[in-house]
């Protein structure tokens, strides 16, 4: 009989607007049963009707049972959220962010009896310039095995080659990298050459009858107008997707990844 120790981690794809929050709500208690998670991450920058997060909202993910809220590039979008990333240790900005940006982009989280840190990078491709993701991840990356080796990080990026390479570049170093940001669940999950778990897109969780989220009738107009017309998001049966990743304690590499989509009728 092995006696690895083992600790599982559920990582879950941008939460969209109420059908994202609503899938956290009907899906969240059953999957850390079905799965005996022991430490939940989720991202959670465009819940708040698909612009940022609010405060309301961040309380109530806490409550559900979520460990650590990553964001991305709309976590700005909201003020009641800006006044809390310095304080709330738990809710997360990309660390690539200048110094002088409020909050903080990882943190190291008490897991049972091991300690877990969480990292919350984002890309630069058709996105906005920011510091260097490989640079800025690899130095909180060595910072944190001072506490950690088991250490999952959030690239929330456009670019899937941007995506590959930072998983690469970390492979080894870290248990797990996940992106985030297309809210299109790709199925490439694997463990690479070094065993940190690696998926290129975790997915959406929010309306399943979605371009990405938005009401499919908005998305297609503004193709077809070339008009900025204001997305709104979908009022669909909600979509919970992500993965389940295990860990082992003592080398923090990954022994598994399963990806994981869920569809809520209601």
């Amino acid at each position: 009989m092995s006696d690895t120790k083992t600790l599982v981690a559920l990582l879950l794809g941008d939460v969209c607007g109420q059908p994202g929050s609503r899938a956290l709500f009907l899906g969240l208690h059953s999957l850390v049963k079905e799965y005996r998670a022991d430490v939940v991450v989720v991202n959670g920058e465009n819940a708040a009707n698909g612009f940022g997060l609010n405060a309301s909202l961040m309380e109530q993910f806490f409550a559900l049972g979520v460990s650590v809220i990553t964001s991305g590039n709309h976590i700005w979008q909201q003020e009641d959220i800006r006044l809390l990333l310095d304080s709330e240790k738990r809710l997360l900005r990309p660390a690539n962010y200048p110094p002088q940006a409020p909050g903080h982009g990882s943190v190291v989280v008490d897991v049972k009896n091991y300690k877990v840190g969480v990292l919350n990078l984002q890309g630069r491709q058709s996105m906005p310039s920011i510091d260097c993701p490989f640079r800025v991840g690899m130095e909180q990356v060595n910072r944190m095995r001072k506490q950690t080796n088991l250490i999952l990080v959030d690239f929330h990026a456009e670019n899937s080659e941007e995506k590959e390479a930072l998983g690469l570049y970390l492979d080894g170093k870290v248990s797990a990298v996940v992106g985030t940001h297309t809210h299109v669940q790709t199925a490439d999950e694997k463990l690479l050459p070094h065993k940190t778990a690696y998926i290129t897109d975790l997915g959406l969780c929010g309306p399943s009858d979605s371009v990405i989220g938005s009401d499919p009738k908005i998305s297609i107009a503004k193709q077809l107008t070339q008009m900025p017309l204001r997305s709104e998001i979908s009022d669909t049966a909600p979509l919970l997707q992500g993965v389940c990743v295990t860990l082992d304690t003592s080398t923090g590499q990954a022994l598994a990844i399963e990806r994981i989509s869920r569809l809520y009728q209601i």
